[in-house]
């Protein structure tokens, strides 16, 4: 800061002693002269000297008030950034450490504090937080599908804001299902196509994302185990309905289970999905 401010007197010195000489070197005019001057053979191109000079003078000034408070815009708006810029990184910091020590609550106090952020990491951290707490044993049914759809609501527009992040599209997606619960077979199973598109995206953003490879996984196991009666519905609905197979399932569960340390066959979901699969196979 003390540097720019070094800087920015040089530079007006030097229009100070810029100005000064073509000052001290333009034509001078005495007063009461202009008569004498204008009915002269010279004298009108020496009131035109004069008015120019004094247009130039305004005309400098001007540039130069412009370019210092260009340069304190500048530094105004480099300051804000950055401050913007840590504040946004004290947020995230708080956000993920609440979020690995299960304090759901508390994670989404934090960030429904900042609901009005532009920030795309704010937006789908806070779509998480929110699907967390409908997750909660005490949230009432109707608590549950009100936080799904703000959930989605959020996870659009951190997609609006960045679509270039992987955990964007992994939870627009899972918001995008969670939903899906509550608008009927025919608009779930349209949401499956934009579902798994999502996971997709997801994926090739961060191919050892094994949150993204294991909810693929059983997106693939979803519409590879649909009852008959299910798969008829999307026929008739659908030209091309969403379809799977199970080895395309058990691949994607694999992908997870060898990119993390985290045992994605605790649960019990997973083990049922596997040891079907396995039955099926052999």
């Amino acid at each position: 800061m003390a540097l720019g401010k070094v800087s920015v007197r040089r530079w007006l010195r030097s229009c100070s002693f810029l100005e000064t000489r073509f000052f001290r070197e333009a034509p001078r005019i005495k007063p009461g002269c202009s008569r004498q001057l204008s009915s002269g053979h010279g004298g009108k191109r020496g009131v035109e000297v004069f008015e120019k000079s004094r247009i130039f003078k305004r005309g400098f000034i001007f540039s130069a008030l412009s370019y210092l408070g260009y340069n304190t815009y500048l530094v105004i708006s480099r300051s804000a950034m950055v401050r913007a810029d840590v504040k946004v990184g004290e947020i995230l910091d708080q956000a993920d450490y609440l979020y690995g020590s299960g304090e759901t609550e508390k994670l989404y106090q934090l960030l429904s504090e900042h609901k009005n952020s532009e920030n795309a990491q704010v937006l789908w951290r806070l779509a998480r937080a929110l699907r967390d707490l409908a997750q909660l044993s005490q949230t009432s049914a109707e608590k549950k599908k009100q936080l799904a759809y703000e959930a989605l609501d959020y996870a659009e527009k951190a997609l609006e804001k960045d679509n270039t992040c992987y955990s964007v599209h992994k939870w627009y997606a899972i918001c995008l299902s969670d939903v899906g619960d509550y608008e009927g077979i025919k608009k779930k199973i349209s949401s499956a196509f934009v579902i798994k598109e999502h996971f997709q995206k997801a994926i090739d953003l961060n191919p050892k994302d094994a949150t993204s490879l294991h909810l693929m996984g059983i997106w693939c196991y979803t519409f590879a185990d649909m009852p008959w009666y299910q798969r008829n519905i999307a026929a008739i609905l659908f030209s091309t309905p969403p379809s799977s197979t199970y080895e395309e399932a058990l691949q994607y569960f694999q992908k997870a289970e060898n990119g993390t340390k985290r045992s994605f066959g605790n649960t019990k979901f997973h083990m049922t999905c596997l040891l079907k699969i396995y039955e099926l196979m052999n």
